[in-house]
């Protein structure tokens, strides 16, 4: 996917790229390197996810000057990635050696790490905000107008590439759950003499004085065919 393709030619190519991926990992990681094809003056770029608790994260990363970065941005707490995840649809940094708006910030990764300007669009969709696409280079004022729209094309193209791998792994998870349990119910069942609904009970008590989650005790009951150690309780 080049510059020169005629736009609606390019985000078509970008939403067939994203569609095909088969996890959340791949689908960042596909949205990277057409950020890196794309956008002329990328040097390096990341995803910033949103995790559970509210915990910022880079999972994604075409570089290690990047990720370390975005790191710099959590340990300082400061940065263009921060602020466009909380309240910022894009974020434009021109000239990282002169920057005011993030200053313990700013001057470390220009001087330490060699970059000269950051390009950030938030990634999220009505429903969800999921974090950042920041893209940095090693030239000051390396971001013009084209790329600003584009990139704000492609963010909005990866939101909601997240959305959709979210819910299908989400799916996958709830349908290997609900297998799996039925399953270690079938054995409970058969090695008991119980029905459906005191199998299932008989789970969730071991569960509970193991300390151990529901799905990891049906794992272990298929797995193996016994039962974790209950300290002497039985059905």
């Amino acid at each position: 996917m080049s510059r020169e393709q005629d736009p609606e030619d390019r985000f078509a190519e970008l939403a067939r790229s994203l569609r095909d991926q088969s996890n959340e990992s791949d689908t960042i990681d596909q949205a990277l390197a057409m950020a890196l094809e794309t956008i002329a003056g990328c040097s390096e770029a990341t995803v910033s996810l949103i995790l559970r608790g509210g915990r910022i994260e880079t999972l994604n990363t075409t570089g290690p000057r990047a990720r370390d970065a975005d790191l710099l941005q959590y340990e300082v707490g400061e940065g263009p990635s921060l602020d466009t995840i909380v309240d910022q649809e894009t974020t434009l940094v021109r000239d990282l050696a002169h920057e005011e708006r993030w200053p313990s910030w700013s001057r470390r990764v220009h001087h330490d790490l060699g970059f000269g300007s950051v390009l950030c669009f938030q990634l999220f969709t009505t429903a969800d905000d999921y974090g950042a696409l920041t893209m940095y280079s090693e030239r000051v004022d390396a971001f013009d107008e084209h790329d600003q729209v584009v990139g704000i094309a492609m963010a909005a193209h990866v939101a909601v590439a997240l959305a959709s791998s979210r819910e299908i792994e989400h799916r996958s998870r709830s349908a290997h759950t609900r297998t799996t349990i039925g399953q270690a119910m079938g054995i409970v069942m058969e090695r008991y003499g119980l029905d459906t609904t005191r199998a299932f009970q008989f789970l969730q008590r071991v569960s509970s004085i193991t300390n151990t989650r529901l799905l990891t005790v049906a794992e272990h009951v298929v797995a193996t065919r016994r039962i974790p150690d209950r300290h002497g309780t039985g059905p």
